[in-house]
């Protein structure tokens, strides 16, 4: 009896584990590497970057000079505006939201190279560009003065 008790707790052990590795589907989109990519960013005007980060996400760690950000939960519904002439590549931090925004694009008949995750090109030797957020609005001043006016008297 302990003998059965230990097989079926094995087999369950296992059956957890595969699916657990299992995990969201894979994408299918190319991963490029960061030799892809430097040669693919030589030609500006034949490209479209979609970054799929949150904006503190490139504030953060940094992005490239000059991209289009559409956050994977949006990117459906941003299809129309998206322009179809252009190679598009796909960017996250590690690929992975990426691959699928390439997945979407693909499917919605997008000329897509393939995805690229920022960290992983910055540890392949890649640079990015370090993104200054814009200071904060100035705030109104007491009794709704903007700040440099003074009230008449």
């Amino acid at each position: 009896m302990k003998k059965l008790i230990w097989m079926v707790l094995l087999a369950t052990t296992v059956a957890f584990g595969q699916q657990a590795q299992q995990g969201p589907p894979r994408s299918k989109a190319k991963v490029l590497t960061r030799a892809e990519f430097d040669d693919l960013l030589a030609k500006p005007d034949q490209i479209l970057i979609i970054d799929v980060r949150r904006p503190d996400e490139i504030k953060d760690i940094g992005g490239f000079p000059v991209y289009l950000n559409v956050q994977i939960g949006q990117l459906a519904k941003s299809l129309a505006w998206i322009p179809k002439e252009r190679t598009i590549i796909t960017v996250s931090n590690h690929a992975g939201r990426g691959g699928q925004a390439a997945d979407i694009l693909t499917r919605a008949g997008f000329n897509v190279a393939g995805t690229i995750g920022a960290q992983t090109y910055e540890q392949a030797g890649g640079m990015l560009t370090k993104i200054v957020a814009p200071p904060p609005h100035p705030t109104n001043a007491p009794n709704g003065q903007s700040q440099g006016q003074t009230q008449s008297q």
